[in-house]
């Protein structure tokens, strides 16, 4: 009676074990997280990929003469932080993607144990890829919202608003990116912590 009792309480409706059942939701939640940051990495690549503004910006040469009107475009290439920005969502949304057909294609075996720790690896590098590329994107954002009046530096939100807005967004969407990679990795840290203490 009380080995039945025990077999009811450790397998499933389908005869699966409580760990089983435990690992596939975790990796339900782990293929669900790999494709939400796809999609927010290659959105925060496309919304700055083509971020450009075209404004009339009027000149004052000297104070005796009348105002000159020029075009002056912003364009994303023209700065290297959000052009490492978008290198850095591309390689994040190609490895995601990567990441997917893998984990859909080996589930079991030790195999997949070891491709676990591969990707927990690769996770971590993606964070502190995406993190690294969202801070000099933020910087140079910030610099061109507010300026630095010590170095003479003036700000250009107020001219080139779309463009700048466009970039808030990018960066949004990335940084979501980057918290999705950084669940992933301790994901992947309690997996192995519940695998090693259930050995011992």
């Amino acid at each position: 009676m009380e080995s039945e009792s025990n077999n009811k309480v450790s397998n499933g409706l389908d005869g699966s074990t409580g760990a089983e059942c435990m690992a596939r939701r975790g990796n339900t939640c782990e293929l669900i997280l790999r494709v939400v940051t796809l999609a927010l990495t290659v959105a925060a690549a496309i919304v700055l990929g083509v971020d450009k503004q075209t404004k009339v910006v009027p000149i004052q040469i000297a104070p005796t003469l009348p105002a000159v009107n020029i075009v002056a475009q912003a364009k994303w290439h023209y700065l290297s932080a959000l052009v490492y920005a978008v290198v850095a969502n591309i390689i994040a949304s190609i490895y995601a993607a990567i990441s997917i057909v893998i984990m859909l294609g080996s589930r079991k075996g030790k195999a997949s144990i070891r491709l676990g720790q591969m990707a927990g690896v690769a996770d971590l590098l993606m964070v502190g890829l995406l993190f690294s590329a969202n801070g000099a994107a933020l910087a140079i954002g910030l610099m061109g919202y507010k300026g630095n009046s010590h170095v003479r530096w003036n700000k250009v939100c107020n001219v080139f608003d779309k463009f700048c807005d466009q970039v808030a967004v990018s960066i949004l969407l990335s940084l979501l990116a980057a918290l999705a990679f950084t669940a992933l990795v301790a994901i992947t840290l309690l997996t192995f912590h519940k695998r090693f203490a259930s050995k011992s």
